[in-house]
Formats: C-alpha cells, structure tokens, sequence
C-alpha cells in the first residue's frame, strides 16, 4: 500500500504538532411508561436490549482548500517551490511528518469501532450504507473532540500503513480507511478512549438517524438498571420525546407535578439546574429529570412563540396511567389510551367489557399525545377492534420483514369507532391506528400522526466500551404504507387555534391545513377547555347512529 496522505486534517492539529503538543477532550453522550425489554438476540456474547420507543442532524464539517497566493503566508513547515514559468505564483511542497508507530494495544482498542462498523451493515434498517460516508463521520468525530475546523492539507505519514495493520482494519477496508488513520495519527494522545468515542459516534451520526447513536458504558449501565415493565417511578410525571434536539413533553401526566408546574406538549428541556442540554442525547436528558421524591429540579424551558424560562418543578412518585374510561351522557363511549404498557391490554379489555355492556352507540378511542410501548401490547390491543388480518409489517434492511396479526376475539371488532389522533400519537399508536384506518374500521380524526415508525436494539460492544442504538427494522401499516417519517394523514382533520396566539403573529399559513379544517379558539373556548376534534367525533358518531 502507498504511503497515506492526509485528506481531512485540522488546521489547529498542524499548529499543535509543530509545538510538540497532544492534547484531546471529550464530553459524550424511552423509558417513560414503556418496557425495556431484554431480548435473547446477543452480540458479542453480550444481552442486547430492545427499546420501541418514541422516537439529529447529520453533523457536517465544511473543509476548503487551502488557497496560496502572494499575498498570503506560507504555513510553517511547507517550504514553496517557484515555477519560473509562472511569474509569482507558488506552489506548495508536500510535508513529511515523523510520528511514533502504533503501540501494541491499538488492535484491542478498536476492536468496539469495527463492531459498530459490522452493526451498522449487518443492522441497520436502510441500506446499502455509503461506506465513505460513514469513514469520513468517524474523522468529523475524531476531529469534534478536539474541537477543531477541518482543511483540505496534503501531509504524509510514513508510518500510517503500520496503523492500518495493527488497528485491525480488514484488508478490504484499507484503502479507504486510509485517510482515517492519518488522521488518527496525527491526533491521536494520551486519551485515546475518548478520541475512539468520537469516531464510533461520528460514524453512526453520518446516518442520519436521531434513533442511531452511541452512549458510553457509564450511561448504558444506569439505562439498564430501570426495571423491566415498571409504570411507577420517582420525576416529575410526563412521556417525553428523546429522539429530539433537545428532550421534548410529549404530554404531562394528569395531576402531575410537570402538569401543575404548568408544562405543556412540544415544551424543549433547555437545561436542568443551570446546566445546558444542548446535543446532549435525549435518554441521557430523561435520565437527569428523574430523581427521588421531594427533590426540586429547575428546568429551563423552550416554548414556541415564547422566550426561554425557568420552571422549579418538585419530583414525586409516580404511576403513569393507561386508560381512562367513561360512558357519556350522548351515550357514546369514550376510552383513553395513555400509553402502550405491559398492562395496557388486560384494562383496555376491562374497560370494553363494562362500557359494552351499557349498549352505546359508538365509541371514541382517544389515541392523542400517546407516545407508543411495546408491539406486543399494540398488536393485543388492535385485535380488540380488528377481528382478523395483517396488524402490520415489521421490515428489515435486508429486505426479509416479520408479520404480525390479529389474535382474534376482539370485544369491539362492531361497534361504530372513531380514533382520535394528533401529531403525539406515535410509534405502537400508529400501529393500532394505521391497521384501524386500512381497515375502514374505524374514522381518524384530528392532524396528522408524529411518524415513528422505527424499532431500535441497544446492542453491548465489547471491552465495556458503551452500546450502540441502532434502528433495525420500519414498520409498515396493513397496505404497506411506510409510517417513519411521514405518520398517518387523518380521514377527518380538524384543528383548533387559538386567537391569542394569531394575535401575537402566529401564521396560521405555516400550518399546511386547508383553512376550513381550521376553528379559531376564543379565550372563552380556551377557559372552558374546548376540544374541537371530540366534538368533531362525536358529531360523526351521531350522524352515522
């Protein structure tokens, strides 16, 4: 193999190599009612850890070349050669630099960054991969934790090919993980854990999916200790978004202390206790809001169309709740599905049977600000409503897919059915919903769904050196239709606005409705809690009765 060149290289790395100076740092980084399962798949002869969870952008690093002209300074260590066929202009010399060769633990070290590489290709959902792209993002990562610009430099390294062998590259990845190694040689130091950190991490960024990450052994630890299937724990009680830039409020529990501290859904977790969330993973955040009873933690809050504020909000024990269920004095049933939890079927069947019992005329299957849980218990509870048939697809990215249906003797599989949805209604709320609309089962009414379609695998990497969260598999409703990114569009939309905030300039253009589906809210209307999407269904209940 040719000596490497240098094609992505840090202009500060030049700067600290001519001083004689390595220096590196490096800071890295849903369980909220859902069960984390652990499932038997292993890698490594380690457990892997399955997550449905509720639901960043790619990090980019513009490089630009190196421009000499004769008004500019030659960079040290580059000795220009003249052309005397070209007047002024200059032309630079390619550098040699002298580094130490590899040690004899390089081989170990990199021994999780290879298993990353081999989950990604083995794993992932969507592909084929662009392998390029995934060895430049281990550079950008590289070259984040030491917190430096990147420049097109042409350096050479006599000893890169020694880093090649020795850091276990395979033979049919040398070529282009060439530029990778002359990258690490030039900044690789004394930490070197943090810089490898940084290129596992940058690698799975350059995918382009916020549900794709890495965290360290520290935090895959404490994320494994929550108690498989619990529904109580010790925070501040509401569902949260973790696939976000920032941990976002899904929705508050009822009666919650986050409810009575007035925090409301799409409500973005700034910082905790003064210290900024910014790029901080999502699960990393949630794990920092929980904490023991009677301990007050002061949030700084990011709210549409409102400056940044402080709330102090006092943790205490919690139950998320499941289902609230009624029969109206219409007649009509009304049932509210909080989440997807390990219980969540046996009291969604409870729940029919005592309303059913009372012959209403339809019944409304509220699935809004739901966040998702478990497939099983989605799977379950569609059956209550869909009597036979495909419930959804799951499709991996080799192309094979699993088929889930029905389990029959479904209580409500008759009985007129609308489904309330709104743009929190995610993940195994889709499910239910999207088998319900192929189906012509039921009407969804209300805006269109959050688009989380995706299952993710915490998979262990070896030597302790943290986990890799990789989306294995989408989802596609009964008539194939792809749910990632793109949600449910309802049968029926309807929105309400209130008047204070298009008072304040908000756009109601900006939100892509046809106008008629629109119904400005009053103050009144907001004081006495108006709800236009039950009302809608309601209406659609009465008609068809």
């Amino acid at each position: 193999m040719k000596k490497g060149f240098l094609i992505i290289a840090a202009v500060g790395v030049a700067i600290i190599l001519m001083a004689g100076v390595f220096s590196a740092g490096m800071i890295t980084g849903n369980y909220i009612g859902n069960k984390v399962d652990t499932i038997s798949q292993t890698y490594s002869d380690q457990p892997v850890i399955n997550q449905y969870q509720n639901d960043d952008e790619d990090r980019q690093v513009e490089s630009t070349d190196a421009q000499l002209d004769s008004g500019e300074l030659v960079p040290t260590g580059i000795e220009p050669t003249v052309d005397p066929h070209a007047g002024l202009e200059l032309t630079p010399s390619v550098p040699t630099i002298e580094v130490q060769p590899p040690d004899d633990g390089l081989g170990d070290l990199f021994i999780p960054f290879w298993e990353t590489w081999d989950i990604i290709h083995k794993h992932y959902v969507d592909q084929p991969v662009d392998d390029s792209s995934l060895m430049q993002g281990a550079i950008d990562g590289m070259l984040s934790v030491m917190n430096v610009p990147t420049t097109t430099t042409g350096v050479e390294i006599p000893v890169v090919d020694e880093y090649i062998d020795n850091g276990g590259t395979p033979d049919e990845l040398q070529d282009l993980f060439t530029p990778f190694w002359t990258s690490w040689t030039l900044i690789h130091s004394v930490n070197n854990d943090e810089l490898l950190q940084g290129a596992i991490s940058g690698m799975l960024d350059s995918l382009g999916d916020p549900h794709t990450s890495y965290i360290n052994q520290a935090d895959y630890e404490e994320a494994t200790l929550i108690r498989e299937g619990s529904e109580e724990y010790e925070g501040i009680g509401a569902w949260v978004d973790v696939g976000k830039d920032y941990l976002t409020i899904v929705t508050p529990f009822p009666n919650s202390p986050a409810e009575k501290a007035g925090l409301k859904p799409g409500d973005k977790i700034l910082a905790i206790d003064g210290e900024d969330m910014t790029g901080l993973d999502g699960e990393l955040v949630r794990q920092k809001v929980i904490g023991p009873a009677g301990t007050t933690i002061t949030l700084r809050i990011g709210r549409e169309g409102a400056e940044p504020f402080d709330v102090d909000v006092t943790r205490k024990s919690v139950v998320a709740p499941s289902v609230e269920a009624y029969l109206r004095d219409d007649n009509i049933a009304y049932v509210r599905l909080y989440t997807f939890g390990d219980k969540s079927p046996e009291q969604i069947r409870t729940a029919l049977e005592k309303l059913l019992a009372q012959d209403p005329i339809g019944l409304i299957f509220d699935l809004r600000n739901n966040p998702g849980g478990t497939v099983e218990a989605a799977v379950k509870i569609a059956s209550e409503f869909i009597d036979e048939g495909v419930i959804f697809y799951e499709v991996y990215g080799d192309g094979t897919r699993d088929v889930y249906e029905s389990e029959g003797n479904g209580l409500a599989t008759e009985i007129p059915l609308v489904v309330l949805v709104n743009d929190g209604t995610a993940s195994a709320s889709e499910i239910v919903s999207g088998a319900i609309q192929d189906y012509d089962r039921g009407t969804l009414v209300g805006i269109t769904t959050f688009g989380k379609g995706s299952v993710q695998y915490w998979i262990p990497l070896s030597n302790k050196k943290g986990a890799v969260r990789v989306t294995i598999a989408s989802w596609l409703t009964p008539n194939e239709r792809l749910i990632h990114k793109v949600g449910l569009t309802p049968d029926v939309e309807i929105l309400g606005v209130p008047q204070l905030i298009i008072d304040e300039g908000f756009d109601i253009n900006s939100l892509d409705m046809d106008q008629n589906d629109l119904v400005i809210l009053s103050d009144e209307d907001i004081n006495s809690g108006r709800d236009v999407q039950l009302e809608k269904a309601i209406e659609i209940l009465l008609n068809q009765n």
